[in-house]
């Protein structure tokens, strides 16, 4: 069975974030084996921006496998539709593991998004990282469900 998994920064606080995470996992699991992997949030007095994303990017890199799309406000603008095909389009070609990539406050190391296969952004504008767990996970569900022609997109 296909594997995707979520690699992200931190642990989501808010209870109605994670129950809408924990809703569409286990919509997920009737079409892949759903996983999200946390790495430690970076909170070093003193340290800089770029060093905080560094040292999170470090405990990140282990964790990748398979075919990883890191999400970066300069990655490619995909549809609902046209990222449900590049699903399909990994699946058919015999990728068996897929990884998002979804860094902490200060974004992802420059480390991490070379070690991607590609870059994804949902918009040009700034979502809070536990917001947007909650929102790749919909839109994860979206594409099974357009690949599967089930009434859920409409």
């Amino acid at each position: 069975m296909l594997k995707i998994n979520i690699v992200c920064v931190g642990k989501v606080k808010e209870k109605y974030f994670a129950e809408g995470i924990a809703e569409y996992a286990k919509r997920l699991s009737r079409f892949c084996e759903f996983s999200v992997i946390e790495t430690a949030e970076e909170n070093v007095n003193g340290l800089s921006p770029s060093a905080i994303s560094e040292r999170e990017g470090k405990s990140i890199l282990p964790k990748l496998r398979g075919t990883v799309f890191a999400l970066a406000i300069e990655g490619k603008k995909y549809s609902s539709r046209a990222f449900a095909d590049e699903l399909k389009r990994l699946t058919d070609g015999g990728a068996n593991e897929i990884t998002f990539v979804i860094g902490g406050s200060y974004g992802l190391s420059g480390e991490v998004k070379n070690r991607a296969d590609g870059l994804i952004s949902f918009s040009d504008m700034t979502f809070p990282h536990t917001l947007f767990r909650l929102m790749l996970t919909e839109q994860i569900y979206r594409a099974f469900c357009i690949n599967a022609g089930t009434p859920y997109h409409k």
